[in-house]
């Protein structure tokens, strides 16, 4: 994943010679921060050996909850309010996965596609029509460049020290245990249910603050504005090497895969290639990593036999 983030971004430095000057930089993790809080949480779904396709729509039913909540007057605790109010939601959504997955026993593509139109309605029950405003003052404070850094790159950083805080505990062996073999990791003693179960909390918080980040980032909010970043977020961990029927991966190659996915569409942005063309890379994407566990196998039973 690395490897080719790099290939990625000399190709798109070739094409946009101002990259990496610290304006761009900043818009460009301004931008990529939603998918990236989102895609984190996809991948603890998916290490857990789920998947949830209802994460766009929480993002677009959390922002049209914050931009309900939040006026141009607020102040900095009802903002706060907003936002615990928005993972509230989030820890509802994933709780109705999160039990319909692991103790109903239900498909999880079924489940969350299904799921996913709830949200939707909701959001749209909520937002009929884009509007919203947020204070003037919270927009220039979340493009500021903190000792003059982007603020995505802090962010990220946080991201990164949780990520690495909660792999030193006792639940993330069991969540890649889970992952890998359900049903030995039950014979072993680890709650399965409960673990996958959370799985699913954590995709409704970090849809959630995936929402507020939109939110602060567009100054407004529409009932759909977070419908297409589904497919986003899992092409992002696919990309960072996470393995679709889980047990393995991380949110530092999720992050990675973020970047390559946005360096990608700014090759085809800045190549004049037509943009049709992103949707079939994504699913190109996709089909190989749904596939690449088989052609391994095949790959090395044939080696075997010619050794």
């Amino acid at each position: 994943s690395l490897a080719l983030m790099l290939v990625a971004l000399g190709i798109n430095f070739a094409l946009q010679d101002n990259l990496f000057e610290l304006r761009v930089m900043n818009n460009t993790l301004r931008t990529l921060l939603p998918l990236i809080i989102l895609a984190v949480g996809q991948t603890i779904v998916i290490v857990g050996g789920g998947l949830d396709l209802s994460v766009g729509t929480m993002v677009s039913m959390q922002v049209a909850i914050l931009v309900t909540l939040i006026t141009p007057e607020s102040t900095a605790l009802e903002i706060a309010g907003a936002v615990i109010v928005a993972c509230g939601a989030g820890v509802l959504a994933g709780a109705l996965n999160g039990f319909a997955v692991a103790y109903l026993r239900l498909q999880p593509i079924v489940t969350t596609y299904a799921s996913s139109f709830i949200f939707s309605g909701i959001a749209l029950l909520l937002l009929p029509r884009p509007g919203g405003a947020i204070p003037t003052e919270l927009r220039r404070a979340y493009r500021e460049m903190p000792l003059n850094l982007p603020l995505g790159f802090y962010i990220i950083a946080g991201l990164i020290l949780f990520w690495v805080l909660l792999r030193t505990t006792r639940y993330a062996q069991f969540l890649y245990a889970t992952g890998s073999s359900g049903e030995a990791a039950y014979t072993t003693g680890i709650p399965v249910r409960l673990v996958r179960f959370s799985t699913y909390l954590w995709s409704g918080v970090f849809a959630a603050l995936s929402a507020a980040a939109l939110t602060f980032s567009s100054g407004s909010g529409q009932a759909n504005i977070g419908d297409d970043m589904t497919l986003d977020s899992i092409v992002a961990v696919v990309l960072g090497g996470t393995r679709l029927s889980g047990g393995q991966g991380g949110i530092v190659g999720t992050i990675i895969g973020v970047v390559i996915l946005r360096v990608i569409r700014n090759i085809i942005f800045f190549a004049d290639v037509p943009t049709w063309s992103q949707t079939l890379v994504n699913a190109v994407i996709i089909i190989v990593a749904l596939a690449a566990p088989g052609l391994i196998r095949l790959v090395r039973r044939r080696v075997q036999q010619w050794t």
